[in-house]
């Protein structure tokens, strides 16, 4: 099962690294669950895969380059864990003073909850 997982989370941050949309759903269960959590704070949550699929479009015009890395793997039964290193050049002026053109790096985990074959739940923490 490991190697299926494996498989299944190095599609999605392939895709995600290419803008895909559609790449990125491809293994998310309908009912999947997505949380955004920033200095323990849950920024964004999603339920189903429409929502998911909407936020992932609208995610896309905020950086001209994003690049996920995977420092770290960790299984444990239906959870997975990775460790990330992202770099995202932005492609919008935000309203914390960022401003178009510069990068942004973060170090974080994304967690994935498998649900046989397909992801039931995505945790990103930064």
């Amino acid at each position: 099962m490991q190697t299926e997982q494996k498989r299944v989370i190095e599609d999605y941050i392939q895709a995600y690294n290419r803008f895909d949309v559609d790449g990125m759903v491809q293994h998310l269960h309908p009912s999947v669950v997505f949380k955004n959590i920033t200095n323990g704070q849950t920024g964004l949550q999603t339920e189903g895969l429409p929502a998911f699929r909407q936020q992932a479009e609208q995610a896309k015009q905020y950086f001209s380059h994003r690049r996920q890395t995977i420092t770290a793997w960790k299984f444990s039964g239906d959870t997975v864990t990775i460790e990330i290193d992202y770099e995202g050049q932005l492609a919008v002026d935000l309203p914390n003073g960022l401003k178009a053109g510069d990068t942004l790096r973060l170090s974080g985990q994304s967690v994935f909850v498998f649900e046989g074959h397909q992801v039931i739940a995505l945790t990103d923490k930064s």
